[in-house]
């Protein structure tokens, strides 16, 4: 059976509301008995009291990405109301690091997401988490049930999710059409969900390969390359973000030089997106730079985008940047006496120069000592004073 034959019909929100035991669930503060108070919050008049509503359902059911007994119910309903016209109401986030306006459509759609992206997690995860016998690894056997339990409701619901966010994915906002595409990414990691992907996958190839804006093309092309979907046939766009996404999709010939053109100027790569895209966080050169050492064959290939971040470099984004640079370049541990080729000359030489790279923070250390190098500064500059690249 399918999950399209096996998807529960959507319970009707005020039923769901009624019928579910809130005061027996839980969410990260104990009893989740004001949960229904803050799920009907989202449909008061005040759209204020709305983005309040919202942000105490974040900080409970979905507490930093936890999930709880209450978290399923709670998304239900907020999957059967996101018809309903007041969630057009446009307001900012309840929180005052994000100051974004928008529909509150928009951020159900965010939220919804933000849970499926907790289940997948945990599907991903649960080989880790497990013991190799099966049992709570921490030895607390009934919240470890409770969890798991907890865990599992999430999964159940997600084929009805995804059923109530697809259809946004043509909303006439942008904004909804893009909280819309980051929520279906994550249901369609669920591998109960694999045979909605096709289907999915078409209308995505049909807006990555359309006239639409940059972000929204974008998008589109990195939810295909998380289904595994080869993004090759937009190597050669006009627009070279588009471009440098569709590299991230597909081991192609053409992905490196599209992926070393975009880390060519990797500040002009990280304003072309005013805000991150769903997929990721952080400055998407870094994303960039994971795509191109997962493709190149060589250090030699990635010397020109390691000199071209290196001015972009500090003690704070080694485990971003420069770290995952030095273990190309080193794949094997460097011995003493054995010379530098001349790619791994150049780089640590623009290193030794980068005095934001150096102090008092220690995550180089790891990453230096790794590659076998000086992990202070003076000796390294030694080292590359010693010789000629590939001279002994």
């Amino acid at each position: 059976m399918s999950a399209n034959d096996a998807t529960a019909a959507m319970p009707e929100p005020a039923a769901l509301l009624a019928a579910t035991d809130w005061s027996a669930l839980a969410h990260a503060y104990g009893p989740a008995d004001g949960t229904p108070d803050d799920l009907l919050g989202l449909l008061h008049q005040d759209p204020e009291v709305q983005a309040e509503s919202l942000g105490r359902l974040e900080m409970s059911v979905l507490h930093q990405g936890s999930l709880y007994s209450a978290t399923a119910p709670a998304a239900l309903f907020v999957a059967g109301i996101l018809n309903d016209p007041r969630t057009l109401a446009v307001h900012e986030s309840f929180f005052p690091w994000d100051d974004r306006a928008r529909p509150l459509r928009a951020a159900l759609l965010e939220w919804l997401g933000e849970l499926a992206d907790s289940a997948a997690y945990e599907d991903d995860e649960d080989d880790e988490e497990d013991g190799e016998d099966g049992e709570d690894p921490e030895g607390d056997g009934e919240e470890w049930a409770e969890e798991i339990a907890a865990i599992e409701a999430c999964r159940t619901v997600r084929p009805q999710l995804f059923d109530a966010v697809a259809p946004w994915l043509d909303d006439a906002d942008a904004t909804v059409r893009e909280a819309a595409l980051g929520a279906v990414t994550h249901l369609l990691r669920a591998p109960e969900l694999a045979d909605r992907i096709p289907a999915a996958a078409g209308r995505l190839e049909r807006i990555a390969r359309g006239d639409g804006d940059r972000r929204e093309r974008a998008g589109a092309l990195l939810s295909l390359g998380a289904w595994g979907r080869d993004t090759g046939g937009l190597l050669t766009d006009s627009d070279p973000a588009v471009r440098a996404c569709a590299a991230l999709g597909t081991t192609a010939p053409g992905a490196v030089p599209a992926l070393l053109d975009a880390l060519a100027d990797p500040a002009a790569a990280d304003a072309w997106f005013d805000e991150p895209l769903p997929h990721f966080d952080g400055w998407f050169r870094f994303t960039l730079l994971r795509g191109l050492l997962d493709r190149a064959r060589h250090f030699d290939e990635v010397l020109p985008a390691a000199l071209s971040l290196v001015p972009m470099c500090g003690q704070y984004t080694v485990d971003s940047d420069w770290g995952p640079l030095l273990a190309s370049a080193f794949p094997e541990p460097y011995t003493p006496g054995r010379p530098l080729t001349a790619a791994q000359h150049a780089f640590l030489r623009a290193l030794a120069e980068r005095d934001a790279c150096w102090g008092d923070v220690a995550n180089r250390v790891s990453w230096l000592r790794s590659a076998g190098l000086p992990t202070e500064r003076a000796p390294l500059r030694a080292l590359l004073a010693a010789g000629a690249p590939g001279t002994a």
